[in-house]
């Protein structure tokens, strides 16, 4: 194979097929989805399924209730696809129970006081609740987000105001009832309920503006058709499709991404990131139902072809970045400001078993006669590193004097290295691991002899709440990475792409 051939973009294309890592996503060509939601969504979620069944021919069943209450109920159904929860302390407690998978916000809400239109009452703040003069309702908080809500708003209050409610129901939309048919004076209720009930109108109270609740969908660990599931809940995030009934309803919709029956998204990725991903790659796909077309190769390739599209607006410009290393995000720092550490692996020397020419440190590669295989450094993050690491410790020329081959990436070295080809090879520690049996990997000691895979989703890119849920699928299988040789640093938090600085030994001098 040429040099050339070697530098070839090697693209994968990752369709949806069946795996027997994850559950079925389809048992039927047209599914129906059973769909566990907050009584107060009621509207913007039926206009939204009727027009989703309409263009998709898959059919939406609703239960409604509290949020507290469906929860009980999924944890002792075992069956159904998604849960829409009013609030966020409910996903979390859905989570903490093991109940859900991915989870789509797609509109906020605010608690505020119902009263009727004109306010005959005056009521005007928080503490008015607590007036001789007034019949209020609440939710059950036991049943109810905004239940919740309240009771956080009160504080050392809410016993009190318990005490005092004139009607306390398992749903705001009950409670809401109530006001509009003038049971009540005021109640709690959800902003967006007053256009939907004749007579009420709103008051905001600093107390109640400041619980602010996302309203998102969540896949349940128990849905055998995720595709379907997943879709749904894609298209009531996307502002072109059911995001539209959401706004029409009266709630400030949280646009996703672009409406597409089957979404396709473009990852570029570091070689040295293939061996743990390539197969996840597959499983996220299927059951996501969507395509991840993946372009593996040097970071250096990958940042030129970046560079040579222009605008990242060029429909071809990867959604997602996962680098081999930290020091080649800041060419593309522009376009992927946010970096999530993922996985470290180290840099060394490999020998064939047995160390036949004696190589243990970076001056032993530059012995008479041995043939060292080397990455390229403006093709690859490793050959970038390599060079960096050898001109620091001033063997650049002396070890140079024996290459006998720069590639893109560090596997066509270990082909080489195993075709016996190559003495002496400076590859990652994890492109070792799966010939351990044939190779033998000596550490490198230098400050540099690790990299970092950082993995970033472009600002602009019309897949983010894609790209996003890829991530969170990553770091849901640590053991895939550790399985694969590398160390693990998915739990450390986000880094501005712009901060990061190459360091002083991998500046030219």
């Amino acid at each position: 194979m040429t040099a050339n051939a070697r530098a070839r973009l090697l693209i994968l294309t990752v369709l949806p097929c069946l795996s027997a890592c994850e559950k079925s996503p389809i048992s039927e060509s047209k599914p129906t989805l059973t769909v566990y939601c907050a009584a107060g969504l009621r509207k913007p979620l039926e206009a939204a399924a009727q027009a989703f069944q309409k263009d998709q021919g898959i059919e939406v069943l609703f239960q409604f209730g509290g949020t507290g209450t469906l929860l009980s109920q999924i944890r002792v159904a075992q069956k159904g696809d998604l849960l829409v929860a009013a609030d966020d302390d409910s996903v979390a407690s859905a989570r903490k129970a093991s109940l859900i998978r991915e989870v789509i916000p797609f509109a906020a809400q605010t608690p505020v006081l119902g009263v009727k239109a004109g306010n005959p009452k005056n009521i005007s703040s928080f503490q008015d609740l607590m007036r001789d003069d007034l019949k209020v309702a609440v939710a059950n908080p036991e049943s109810a987000s905004i239940g919740k809500s309240v009771r956080a708003a009160a504080g050392t209050g809410w016993e009190k105001l318990a005490a005092k409610v004139t009607v306390m129901k398992p749903t705001v939309t009950e409670i809401a009832a109530d006001l509009s048919l003038g049971a009540v004076d005021t109640a709690v209720i959800w902003s967006a309920l007053t256009a939907q009930f004749q007579g009420i109108e709103a008051i905001h109270t600093p107390e109640l503006d400041s619980r602010l609740e996302t309203a998102s969908t969540a896949v349940l660990e128990c849905s055998k058709q995720t595709q379907a599931a997943l879709k749904f809940a894609r298209y009531l995030a996307a502002p072109d499709a059911g995001g539209k009934a959401v706004a029409a309803a009266g709630f400030q919709h949280l646009p996703g991404d672009l409406w597409s029956p089957k979404p396709e998204m473009v990852l570029y990725s570091g070689g040295v990131n293939r061996p743990a991903i390539e197969t996840l790659l597959g499983r996220f796909a299927t059951r996501e139902g969507v395509t991840v077309t993946t372009v593996f190769n040097g970071c250096g390739i990958l940042c030129a072809s970046m560079k040579t599209m222009g605008s990242s607006d060029n429909p071809k410009f990867p959604d997602a970045y996962y680098a081999c290393d930290l020091c080649f995000v800041p060419p593309v720092a522009d376009q992927f400001p946010e970096s999530v550490l993922l996985t470290e692996t180290a840099i060394g020397i490999v020998v064939r078993n047995g160390n036949p020419k004696n190589v243990k440190t970076l001056a032993d590669m530059a012995q008479p006669g041995l043939k060292v295989g080397l990455c390229n450094a403006e093709q690859s993050t490793l050959g970038y590193m390599t060079k960096g690491m050898l001109k620091a410790s001033a063997l650049w020329d002396s070890v140079h004097k024996n290459v006998v081959v720069e590639v893109p990436t560090a596997d066509f070295l270990i082909n080489q290295m195993r075709a016996g080809a190559l003495d002496a090879a400076l590859v990652y520690e994890v492109n070792v691991q799966p010939v351990s049996e044939h190779l033998t990997f000596i550490p490198v000691l230098h400050a540099g002899a690790k990299a970092v895979q950082p993995f970033a989703v472009r600002g602009n890119t019309p897949n983010r709440q894609l790209a996003l849920r890829l991530l969170d699928f990553l770091k849901a299988n640590r053991q895939e990475f550790e399985k694969a040789g590398f160390h693990w640093r998915g739990d450390e938090a986000p880094v501005s792409s712009k901060s990061i600085e190459v360091p002083a030994w991998l500046k030219e001098k």
